[in-house]
């Protein structure tokens, strides 16, 4: 057996995402050292730490924004190498910290600018809109309002995306991602700038969400949200990987507790 499948291979039951050794320097300063967790279908995984413990760039490597070392394996698969298109088409979906929208189309065509993944056909058939192709995007609009509503934008479908407050821009954000079906969901501190209503409405949608069978992988200083919503937690501290587990064991984990919980509070979403 070759080593790549025996590292296959040795991927728990489930397994999604896997990463094995994962290591990145920027400029000989290690930014993600040896870092090592998986990622389990049905399940809401948070990947949280200080300012700098490395959580986005994890997101970066996965993406393969930037070259690393190690491996990462998604549904069995290594993305060592592939483009971060090839890796979206492949269903591994993420968000940014900072929100992205498109400034001059509405929110429900924002959110429609997320079904790339779910139209069928050739594109010069797409662009004769055939009955076919007609359907299809009733279905996707259909979808689409149904996501909007749940995060209650839909009587907001018709307003220019950027004219939405910063929290509900975080949330459109999201819906965008959903829209395209991922086969995992990837979110940088979709909490950040939400009010707790707002806040309560992501947590239902993430649940909702990982009920439907779309895992999460989650970086987020909101510790209300992470506690309450996640099934695993890993937590960076310099790059590296001081704790993993349940939230109620995390919660009690004096490295972690002393690295990071302990300032919670203080620091910024």
């Amino acid at each position: 057996m070759t080593s790549t499948a025996r590292s296959i291979a040795s991927q728990g039951a489930g397994c999604v995402l896997s990463m094995q050794g994962l290591s990145k320097s920027f400029g000989g300063v290690r930014a993600v050292s040896d870092v090592t967790f998986e990622v389990h279908a049905g399940k809401i995984t948070a990947l949280i730490g200080p300012n700098g413990a490395g959580k986005t760039t994890v997101f970066n490597l996965i993406s393969n924004i930037f070259s690393y070392e190690g491996e990462v394996y998604f549904e069995g698969h290594s993305i060592k190498g592939r483009s971060p298109i090839q890796i979206a088409q492949m269903g591994l979906i993420r968000t940014f910290q900072s929100a992205r929208v498109f400034p001059g189309m509405t929110v429900l065509e924002n959110v429609l600018a997320g079904r790339h993944r779910l139209l069928t056909g050739s594109p010069l058939s797409q662009f004769f809109w055939g009955p076919s192709s007609r359907r299809q995007e009733a279905d996707l609009r259909h979808r689409a309002e149904g996501l909007l509503d749940l995060v209650g934008l839909l009587n907001e479908k018709d307003t220019h995306a950027i004219d939405l407050p910063m929290g509900a821009q975080k949330l459109l954000e999201v819906v965008r991602a959903l829209m395209s079906q991922p086969r995992l969901l990837c979110l940088d501190e979709p909490a950040a700038g939400l009010n707790d209503r707002e806040t309560e409405d992501l947590a239902v949608l993430l649940r909702a969400v990982c009920e439907s069978g779309i895992p999460i992988l989650l970086v987020e200083h909101n510790m209300g949200l992470v506690m309450s919503v996640a099934d695993h937690v890993v937590v960076l501290d310099a790059g590296a990987i001081i704790g993993s587990g349940p939230p109620s064991e995390i919660q009690r984990n004096e490295k972690v507790i002393q690295a990071y919980l302990g300032r919670e509070n203080h620091a910024p979403a």
